[in-house]
């Protein structure tokens, strides 16, 4: 699934009138400073085994053409340990590894940018995140808290006459602080790793 949604997201790149200068002048009042996205991730809610439930809407401001600043609210829940990479280990989605039930998360992340040449970026996301665990049979049995960050290297395309904008990225994301997690979550976390890699494709719309 997050194999097809990568083919659309590199599809809608190509599509529309395409600029690559993202960066904007320091003179240049005409500029739209605000914006709203999301990530193309959503179409994971497409999947027809163990949706995610995934929302994620993003709000930013342009400090300056070389400096952005958002926020982005998301929630999701999982039943495999956070550090098995679906591109990288053979071991995604095997029963032997998926919690006995999930977690659900909600989070507000902060995120800063800086543009270097062009649509080159790099960011960085910092999100503390409120965890409900929840058992095989639908209750809930423990609350947590862990702070999810990523640092991101991406591209800013313009399209459409830069009324949206699509940004394809590579990053690594992990968790440097979190809280213990219950029985049969833990032992199933602690397995895999903290951090791991991560693709990105988010989508936004100027105003």
């Amino acid at each position: 699934m997050q194999k097809k949604i990568l083919q659309i997201g590199l599809a809608f790149v190509l599509a529309g009138n395409l600029q690559v200068n993202a960066q904007y002048a320091k003179t240049d009042t005409t500029y739209k400073k605000c914006f709203v996205g999301s990530t193309l991730f959503l179409l994971g809610n497409l999947s027809p085994v163990e949706k995610p439930d995934f929302f994620q809407l993003n709000l930013g401001y342009r400090l300056t053409g070389k400096d952005v600043i958002s926020i982005e609210l998301i929630t999701w829940k999982y039943a495999w340990p956070l550090g098995l990479n679906p591109f990288l280990s053979s071991k995604y989605a095997d029963k032997e590894e998926k919690y006995l039930g999930y977690i659900r998360e909600f989070g507000i992340a902060l995120v800063y940018q800086r543009y270097f040449w062009k649509g080159l970026y790099a960011a960085v996301h910092v999100m503390p995140m409120w965890q409900i665990f929840v058992n095989e049979n639908g209750k809930k049995i423990d609350n947590g808290f862990h702070i999810f960050n990523t640092f991101r290297v991406g591209y800013h395309f313009k399209l459409f006459k830069d009324r949206f904008f699509i940004q394809p990225s590579i990053g690594i994301a992990g968790r440097p602080i979190h809280t213990e997690m219950p029985d049969g979550f833990k032992q199933k976390d602690d397995k895999w790793s903290k951090y791991t890699p991560e693709i990105g494709l988010h989508f936004g719309y100027n105003f």
